[in-house]
């Protein structure tokens, strides 16, 4: 049995000794006790994004790297003292290396600064870099996030790990929706014996944006109920697939990002979709997982799909 676990994809945690990758590889050990894998700590050469491509490592980056570490190591030990933990430094540009790690990852885990003043769409650069680029999921989370981040609240209201999940949230965009992500989150649920919310956004038609032989006049409670039925439909075999998750669904007119913002408040985990396509300037992220990584406050999942 030893034997077919070690050949397991791990749970990948990049570190940098900053309090939000301690907090994201606390994450990624209970991920990976919940997962039944193992747990791999990686810390990158040229982590800082000013240090120019291709300068070799040298004692004080050793040093720095090795304390990284060990940090996170003592963290993790004290917290999830049952998982199988190893560590491993590659060589950087930090982006370029974690997201060859995350190829051979269950996932990849990273922590998130999110929004920072005027500076907020540059801070955390390598984390929304290998969140475009990536092939496997990578989840980002935030400084602050504990055990009890992921529980519902105790009856006298206080912080709790021994009560029950938060819900799992689905952001699902029904014009482009994808197995892959479905699936990571249907099976999130499940790990966590917990609801799973699945949320869809939609935005009523304008009269520019209708073709030839569209119908305009559909009242918006009547569209809401076909988007209602479509969601419903998109899900039954899923239903069927993981009959233990209990399922709500929610459809509302509006923007996504919002919705998603407003659904992901209380959750243990938001999962979002992520298409794998080149542009002219490079891969990047799409608006709604943009917006939900700079500004949801919970752990988010970001899974590729082509």
């Amino acid at each position: 049995m030893s034997e077919v676990r070690v050949m397991l994809q791990p749970v990948i945690a990049g570190v940098d000794g900053s309090a939000e990758s301690l907090a994201a590889a606390e994450w990624a050990a209970r991920e990976a006790e919940r997962r039944d894998r193992p747990l791999r700590l990686v810390h990158a050469w040229n982590w800082h994004p000013r240090q120019s491509d291709g300068v070799p490592a040298n004692a004080a980056q050793r040093y720095l790297a090795g304390r990284s570490l060990r940090q996170a190591e003592e963290r993790i030990r004290g917290a999830v003292p049952g998982v199988r933990l190893y560590d491993e430094q590659v060589e950087g540009p930090a982006a370029v290396a974690l997201v060859k790690a995350a190829e051979q990852a269950d996932l990849l885990v990273l922590g998130s600064r999110g929004l920072s003043g005027l500076a907020g769409f540059v801070v955390g650069s390598v984390a929304q870099d290998v969140v475009a680029r990536a092939t496997r999921p990578v989840v980002l989370v935030r400084s602050g996030e504990d055990a009890a981040d992921e529980h519902l609240p105790a009856d006298d209201g206080s912080a709790s790990t021994r009560t029950g999940y938060r819900d799992v949230v689905l952001g699902l965009d029904l014009a482009d929706r994808c197995d892959e992500v479905i699936e990571f989150a249907f099976a999130a649920a499940r790990l966590r014996r917990t609801r799973l919310r699945v949320v869809h956004a939609w935005r009523a038609p304008s009269p520019l944006s209708l073709g030839p032989g569209d119908i305009g006049l559909v009242s918006d409670p009547t569209r809401e109920e076909e988007w209602q039925g479509f969601l419903s439909a998109v899900l039954q075999i899923w239903r069927d697939k993981y009959p233990d998750v209990e399922v709500v669904e929610s459809v509302s007119e509006g923007k996504a990002p919002t919705a998603l913002i407003r659904a992901a408040s209380g959750a243990s985990l938001l999962v979002v979709g992520h298409r794998l396509a080149e542009r002219p300037v490079g891969p990047r992220t799409g608006p709604v997982t943009h917006a939900v990584i700079h500004h949801v406050g919970c752990p988010v999942a970001v899974v590729p799909h082509e």
